[in-house]
């Protein structure tokens, strides 16, 4: 059972890496699509790079699910606390090496990316193998992944002006492109 975790681990990897990458394009692959908006990112801000995480490990987790799911009685407390995790990891690291280091190369926020990822879906294994998430139910795990995709899609059309959503290639915020 361990074996076949870490194996779907390491293929919810990949998965996330590639998928991430095409979310990361699609928006403008569409012309800039209103219906893939919500799930892709609409600029280079960092909370639009933060759903480029979010939903694909989502979606992987639901494929799991089906495999290995039913082997860990908190497969999906872990799952949300991976995610969470991997969501809040990216501007953390941004923001950490921006002001270490001012502005980073574009392949320094790539690298941000997968080290989140790679971070979350280690502890994820973790806290599988040790069983230790206990009195958390997956309708309470379900109903803060709708909130988070509420708030990812709410956020598309109508971000706060702050740096987390500003594109510093454009100075604007959000799908609208506001100024």
């Amino acid at each position: 059972m361990k074996k076949t975790l870490i194996l779907w681990q390491v293929f919810g990897f990949i998965f996330t890496g590639v998928t991430g990458v095409i979310l990361h394009f699609i928006f403008d692959w569409t012309n800039e699509s209103v219906v893939v908006a919500p799930f892709s990112a609409v600029n280079e801000s960092i909370w639009e790079h933060m759903k480029l995480l979010f939903y694909p490990m989502l979606a992987f987790a639901i494929v799991e699910s089906r495999y290995i799911g039913k082997d860990y009685k908190s497969f999906w407390c872990v799952k949300l606390i991976g995610i969470v995790l991997g969501v809040v990891l990216i501007p953390a690291l941004y923001y950490t090496l921006n002001g270490m280091f001012g502005l980073t190369p574009d392949y320094v926020n790539i690298a941000i990316f997968y080290v989140a990822a790679a971070i979350s879906y280690i502890v994820e294994i973790k806290l599988m193998k040790n069983d230790i998430i206990n009195g958390c139910l997956p309708e309470k795990a379900w109903g803060i992944f709708v909130l988070i995709a509420v708030l990812f899609t709410v956020f598309t059309f109508l971000p706060p002006q702050i740096p987390l959503f500003k594109d510093p290639v454009t100075n604007t915020y959000g799908f609208y492109q506001i100024k």
